[in-house]
């Protein structure tokens, strides 16, 4: 262990000596000190040494933050402190380190146990972590390099620690990272998910980059060589970087555009960075981007401008696309050296050049974090969808009448924007005049639009808005507005019913009204009351209902809910079929008393990468990892993820899948197809075919044993003259 300690401060203070001052080391010596003390021999959740993991965040935050002392103190001590629970040790760190670790280490501490896959749900933990965040940004720094750090030694894990664990950072810090505009961090955790969630896609890519790297490095140098040889003339100076795009962007761009890893042209960017002046970055890129667009053609509709206007969190850039040499799309990135050190290190960056655009773009990302936590809306559940839309959309700006500069999300309608002026207003909105052209309220805006709103005083919120809006802000207002409503008219709803009972002469108490909202299918007696107000519900029959509970002539559950509709599905029956999976699936950790079935939305097939995910009607439905409902409930309910495999039976069931099949619509096809299904033994259960202007698509259910038979299958079929593309269906199509 001694050795191990040796190894891990020579390593450490290699890295972080340059990132600190000579009256700090003393102080980074004793926290040093300090948590070979209180970490000992002590691992983590992962199997890592505590000393060894809190001095690898360290570096991290030194190097590619850019943070110093406090920081770097605060990731020494961060593992050991959350447990410790000496009130004297506590006055030593704020005695030698004073208050500011203390307060970073207070803010860890809080958030400790956000990774509990326990939760109600994982968005209560995010808002937790955003609270923290409000008060020292260091905390949320801190946070992601540590759950980084963690998830670079996952292998120690069993598969059901791991799920849970990757698919929290891959939905909530990922994207908070992203936000922040460390982007090496987000793709590094995107690539970490990746690699445990979907492991055959992980390892077809990393595979495919590896092959093709040679001819990569070529065509990066024949790309750069003129551009070298044209900037040196005029007198840049520069240096030009290539970057390869993540594991995971690649497979998202493969399922975004339907496309194999071939034809993934832009694998790479390559990154010019110019050594300019300060008052000179602007005009030097621009002229750069000249150089550039002289020598190979771009395309215009893909000219990214972030210098103008940089990102929220301060990110400058400026982006094109343009033909390469064999015409190949290459990606060019032009910038300077502060607007890189910006890009890689974030926010921290910002603090360097002071009075420099970045802070004002922290405190305005802070401001938009807490219109979300001052919400009222209660559905923690829905608080993350609405974390995970705003933290992913890029930014639109819009001019008021007065021409203040506001900034949305893009996408965002007359209606967001009224709401972002206030909430009065948006409540009043019935339209608006952009550019001087009444529009509607669900008008999508677009940068540099000036508009003024349109009010009235009998406007009222109304459902259908939410269907519409996109800003965070413009979702609460709204919901709390309608519930406000909902609320009035429940009230209202509920005078009426006792009136007429009251004049009914029926008796009436608490045990009836339960009767009564079962005998509607009704849990909330708001709902009920509300729907009487509406006239929804018809008083006559309720009046019938009534007379017949208090006879004893019927009973709840019968079926007058078909009077009131109702928008939630009962719970599915598992069919007798869903057994006969039984005896080949092994549900992980033995979890007693619950029967599993094949999901719906993903139809497995043997062989598939698999996991469970317990129902709230007592079932698992076992779903494939690549599911399009997997990282919904991954990042939702990771608490409910239990891990499932195949394992091989005697009496092999089959199982029911499709494919859809694309081509040229040839004499003979469909016979060479049925084929090549029979060589492979599948049968088929149903087909439709539709034709259009000489091409055919064919949409095939089919039963198959396992997935080899189906991707064999799929493969030779692809393999037919006239064959475009044959892909794998979710759903089954009937």
């Amino acid at each position: 262990m001694e050795n191990k300690i040796n190894i891990d401060f020579d390593s450490f203070w290699e890295t972080v000596a340059e990132f600190v001052d000579q009256k700090d080391k003393e102080l980074i010596h004793k926290a040093f000190d300090m948590a070979v003390e209180l970490c000992g021999d002590k691992k983590t959740i992962t199997g890592e040494f505590q000393l060894t993991h809190s001095t690898s965040v360290a570096q991290v935050v030194a190097k590619d933050m850019g943070l110093h002392t406090n920081s770097i103190i605060t990731s020494l001590l961060h593992y050991p402190y959350i447990s410790m629970n000496e009130a004297t040790r506590k006055e030593e760190i704020n005695s030698l380190f004073g208050p500011a670790v203390l307060n970073i280490l207070e803010g860890l501490a809080r958030i400790s146990n956000i990774n509990s896959m326990q939760s109600t749900y994982q968005a209560e933990s995010f808002r937790k972590l955003l609270l923290s965040l409000a008060d020292d940004v260091r905390v949320i720094l801190i946070k992601l390099i540590e759950r980084l750090d963690n998830m670079r030694h996952l292998d120690n894990l069993s598969e059901n620690e791991i799920l849970p664990y990757v698919s929290e950072s891959y939905f909530l810090y990922a994207p908070l990272a992203h936000r922040l505009g460390y982007y090496n961090i987000k793709s590094e955790m995107e690539d970490i998910a990746i690699k445990y969630i979907e492991p055959e896609q992980y390892e077809y890519i990393t595979k495919r980059l590896e092959e093709t790297a040679s001819s990569r490095d070529k065509f990066i140098k024949e790309f750069t060589e003129p551009l070298e040889a044209e900037l040196l003339k005029h007198n840049f100076k520069f240096h030009i970087k290539s970057r390869t795009k993540s594991i995971h962007s690649i497979l998202q761009k493969m399922r975004k555009q339907g496309i194999p890893f071939e034809e993934v042209y832009d694998l790479f960017a390559i990154r010019i960075i110019l050594d300019s002046k300060r008052e000179d970055e602007k005009s030097d890129c621009w002229r750069t981007y000249s150089i550039v667009t002289d020598l190979y053609q771009p395309n215009p509709s893909r000219l990214r401008d972030w210098i103008s206007i940089p990102k929220t969190n301060g990110y400058e850039s400026l982006h094109t696309t343009v033909i390469g040499p064999g015409g190949r799309w290459v990606e060019v990135q032009i910038r300077t050296e502060r607007m890189d050190e910006v890009a890689e290190k974030g926010l921290a960056a910002h603090f360097k050049y002071k009075g420099v655009k970045g802070e004002g773009g922290l405190e305005t990302w802070l401001s938009k974090m807490r219109d979300l936590l001052e919400s009222t809306d209660q559905e923690d559940k829905s608080f993350l969808d609405q974390v995970r839309s705003g933290l992913y959309s890029d930014e639109i700006f819009v001019f008021t009448p007065k021409g203040d500069l506001r900034q949305l999300p893009a996408g965002s309608t007359v209606l967001d924007f009224a709401f972002d002026i206030h909430s009065n207003l948006g409540k009043a909105c019935v339209g608006a005049k952009v550019n001087g052209k009444n529009v509607t309220i669900k008008h999508v805006l677009c940068s540099g639009d000036h508009v003024d709103i349109i009010k009235s005083k009998v406007q009222k919120p109304k459902q259908d808005w939410l269907s519409f809006v996109v800003t965070n802000k413009a979702k609460a207002k709204i919901k709390q507005a309608l519930n406000e409503e909902k609320v009035k008219a429940a009230d209202e709803g509920k005078e009426i019913l006792l009136r007429r009972i009251k004049n009914w002469k029926i008796p009436y108490d608490d045990l009836i009204n339960q009767k009564l909202m079962s005998h509607y299918n009704i849990k909330i007696a708001q709902d009920f009351y509300a729907l009487i107000a509406e006239g929804k519900i018809d008083l006559l029959e309720i009046k019938e209902v009534l007379t017949s509970i208090v006879s004893g002539e019927t009973e709840p559950q019968q079926a007058a809910a078909a009077s009131v509709p109702d928008n939630k599905e009962a719970p599915a029956k598992q069919s007798d079929t869903d057994t006969k999976y039984n005896d080949c699936l092994i549900i992980e950790n033995k979890v007693e008393n619950l029967d599993y079935h094949l999901a719906k939305c993903c139809n497995p097939v043997f062989g598939d990468a698999i996991f469970g995910f317990v129902s709230i009607n007592g079932g698992i439905k076992i779903h494939r990892k690549g599911c399009s409902n997997a990282k919904f409930l991954m990042s939702r309910f990771p608490y409910r993820i239990i891990a499932a495999k195949w394992t091989e039976s005697v009496n092999m069931p089959s199982f029911v899948t499709s494919i859809k099949i694309n081509g040229v619509n040839e004499v003979g096809i469909t016979n060479k197809i049925g084929e090549i299904l029979a060589e492979f033994n599948i049968s088929v259960r149903s087909m439709n075919y539709n034709t259009n202007e000489g091409l055919f698509e064919e949409t095939i259910q089919i039963s198959v044993s396992n997935n080899d038979v189906l991707y064999g299958a799929m493969r030779k079929i692809q393999t037919i003259k006239g064959i475009l593309k044959v892909v794998r269906l979710d759903n089954i199509r009937s």
